[in-house]
């Protein structure tokens, strides 16, 4: 049996990197539908690439776009598409971290180094072509911007209010892993031997005849959080092994990002152009058979089409964007926690209960 490693304790979310064959196209899209505002960018045609990052809240978004093909950012993109590179976290011991990681085998991406700007720094890979780059800081509520970037002239401050109209995303909730069969257990022992996260929840999902394996880990500070699921492939072929397939082996399939009203997250994102999946009217028909939520009336999510699951802590609402990658193997979530620390897996059921029913016509 494993130990902890006593190390990572302090991990928390600095950014998430996505890299894209379009920067211009995806900031247009964070900023005009997520609501999410420039502060920073970075890189050259002589270094290869151009970054921005996006805030909003606390949460940073990284976009980067190579401008060479030996740039790592080509290969990506040649072999997943656009989608998420590096999730980058904060820790007071970057050398220690880094030591743990390797030693627990993963591979070494970045020596830990002091850069130009004085920010230690050190990465890894972690899973499929997922890096984490760990740079050296104090813990912090704050949104910063990444190591070698360079503030927008103009741009509002890290901590400047939304307007009204804004969905208000203000964190990242946690990322979905899909990951091939039998990794699932080798991913999550990766996790709470190297980096000293906590295995959160654990169960099986079953959805007619598909199902998954899904096992949450999240760091010892509660900033970061994978929900990491796996197909069991003796079932039928379903949404991971399409996902494992599409993508072209493990990765991240969705950000969930955190609101403190999702209605108002929903209609604002609607209104700007983002489509969701649609909820059927049945699955609002058969909630008050699971539970009547009391943090929205039935009727108001019925109206932005949200769903709504509970535990013994309180609720989770939550909602997931129609994906518009070109091999559909991205998307969003907006989530809103009112107490409640599950994922949503009971609405998984609700749903293809609820599309069976309206599908019978009953």
């Amino acid at each position: 049996m494993h130990t902890q490693a006593p190390v990572g304790t302090d991990l928390d979310l600095a950014h998430v990197e996505l890299h894209v064959e379009d920067l211009d196209t995806w900031r247009d899209v964070f900023t005009d539908r997520y609501g999410l505002r420039p502060a920073g960018v970075a890189g050259s045609r002589e270094q290869g690439f151009r970054s921005v990052a996006l805030i909003g809240g606390r949460a940073v978004v990284v976009l980067t776009e190579a401008l060479t093909d030996d740039h790592p950012c080509t290969a990506y993109v040649l072999s997943h598409g656009p989608g998420v590179a590096d999730i980058a976290m904060r820790t007071t011991d970057v050398d220690a971290v880094f030591a743990s990681a390797v030693a627990a085998g993963a591979p070494a991406m970045a020596e830990p180094h002091d850069g130009p700007d004085g920010v230690r720094t050190a990465s890894i890979r972690a899973f499929g072509d997922v890096t984490h780059t760990f740079l050296q800081g104090e813990p912090t509520t704050d949104a910063v911007l990444p190591p070698g970037f360079s503030p927008l002239p103009g741009a509002p401050g890290v901590a400047a209010p939304e307007p009204d109209d804004a969905p208000g995303l203000h964190t990242m909730d946690h990322f979905a892993v899909c990951v091939p069969n039998r990794s699932l257990d080798q991913t999550i022992d990766f996790y709470t031997t190297a980096l000293g996260f906590r295995q959160t929840f654990e169960e099986r999902i079953i959805v007619g005849s598909q199902a998954m394996d899904s096992k949450v880990v999240q760091s010892r500070s509660g900033g970061v959080t994978f929900t990491i699921l796996e197909p069991d492939v003796n079932c039928a072929p379903g949404q991971i092994d399409q996902f494992i397939k599409d993508h072209g082996g493990a990765g991240v399939q969705h950000i969930a990002f955190a609101t403190d009203d999702v209605v108002h997250a929903v209609e604002s994102m609607r209104h700007r152009g983002v489509e969701f999946l649609k909820t059927p009217g049945t699955y609002y028909d058969l909630l008050p058979n699971r539970f009547v939520p009391a943090g929205h009336p039935i009727a108001e999510l019925r109206a932005a089409g949200i769903l709504v699951d509970e535990d013994h802590g309180g609720e989770l609402f939550q909602l997931f964007t129609r994906s518009t990658h070109p091999r559909r193997t991205l998307f969003f979530e907006v989530i809103e926690r009112a107490g409640a620390r599950l994922f949503g897996s009971n609405n998984i059921k609700a749903l293809y209960e609820a599309v069976e029913l309206e599908q019978s016509g009953s």
